[in-house]
């Protein structure tokens, strides 16, 4: 206790003393103080994990500190030190004599021209900087075969042959106009029968034919099935280049003649990869969800009926996103009209209503 009492009458002493020295001195050196000592408590009190001088800030303190006397700085508690006031006026002297530096070589190409670079190479895979550089001559943009392939490089777009797509789904879509698929998929009845179900699906205009039903599908009756679908087809059988189908046994070399003799090349599935008839796949998911998972199905002549239906339904409203949101039979004929407010709107239903389709009637 008596070490506290002794300590308590120090500190007044002191502070005693201190206000004695206040008092001599003038109201301005006063003022100079309490300008620098708020001005520190602002920069102390951002909301930053350390307190940072703006180039604002550096000026305010520099200035204060030149008005403070020499003996006032050691005794007054400040953020900084007149060495870094000192090394802030090296900056700026620096700063000052510094000049922007160029960067040599020619000046960089328009935007214009690398942005179509990129946009033909994007859209070509297989063209190299030189085909890319031809054609780019051809639209009237006269740069050098050079520039292209650092444009080219700059973006990371590898070349020609590296960055050709070789997938199997790129080559369906480079050959989906040519290109027919068919498979099997088969219905079980409410008398517990099971019926299967033959069709062939056209990958560019997606434009379903169903073939046969039959509940057992041979060799020789998937083979004659094959002759009618290009009886049907007539002249326009020459248009198809490739047949994909599954390695299921009732696709016999028989069923592959057919095609081989008007020129077909019959490219049978690998074993457990769907995605290689991925088309014919689609149709027959979207076929079970829309209609036969919701219709318990008495017979052949039921199934037959449900399976034309929707397959007219398929072909003639129903929108794929492939298409542009438009129908297989409706790709050749121009576009619905723009909906006002004299347009009504009616609806068809089909298959008991399970189905509905809507058109514009003025």
């Amino acid at each position: 206790m008596r070490v506290v009492v002794i300590r308590l009458i120090y500190l007044l002493a002191c502070q005693t003393f201190r206000l004695l020295a206040l008092l001599t001195r003038s109201n301005a050196a006063k003022d100079v103080e309490i300008l620098m000592l708020r001005h520190q408590l602002v920069i102390a009190q951002r909301n930053r994990p350390r307190p940072r001088f703006t180039w604002c800030d550096r000026a305010v303190m520099a200035a204060l500190l030149r008005i403070v006397s020499k003996q006032r700085r050691p005794q007054l508690a400040m953020l900084v030190t007149p060495r870094s006031v000192l090394r802030w006026h090296a900056r700026l002297i620096a700063w000052k004599w510094t000049y922007p530096s160029r960067r040599p070589g020619r000046p960089s190409k328009p935007e214009a021209p690398r942005q179509l670079v990129l946009r033909i190479a994007r859209e070509n895979p297989g063209w190299g900087y030189r085909r890319i550089h031809g054609e780019l001559l051809g639209l009237g943009h006269k740069i050098g075969a050079s520039t292209v392939w650092e444009i080219l490089k700059k973006a990371g777009i590898a070349p020609s042959p590296q960055r050709a797509d070789r997938s199997w789904a790129a080559f369906l879509k480079a050959q989906a106009s040519a290109i027919v698929a068919t498979d099997l998929f088969h219905i079980d009845t409410v008398f517990l029968r099971r019926w299967f179900v033959l069709f062939f699906i056209d990958h560019g205009t997606r434009r379903v034919h169903i073939a046969g039903i039959t509940r057992r599908p041979t060799g020789p009756w998937i083979t004659q099935q094959a002759r009618n679908y290009l009886m049907d087809l007539g002249d326009h059988a020459e248009s198809i280049t490739f047949l994909i189908r599954d390695r299921g046994a009732y696709f016999t070399d028989s069923f592959d003649a057919v095609f081989q003799a008007t020129g077909v090349h019959v490219l049978p599935a690998l074993p457990r990869v769907p995605r290689m008839n991925a088309i014919a796949e689609r149709w027959i998911g979207s076929c079970r969800r829309e209609v036969t998972d919701r219709i318990l199905i008495t017979g052949e002549r039921h199934l037959r009926l449900v399976v034309s239906e929707y397959a007219e339904h398929y072909n003639q409203h129903r929108p794929h996103r492939s298409l542009g949101q438009r129908a297989p039979d409706l790709l050749t004929e121009p576009g619905p009209p723009t909906a006002t407010d004299n347009i009504r709107v009616l609806r068809r239903d089909r298959l008991g209503r399970l189905i509905h389709e809507y058109t514009q009637v003025a």
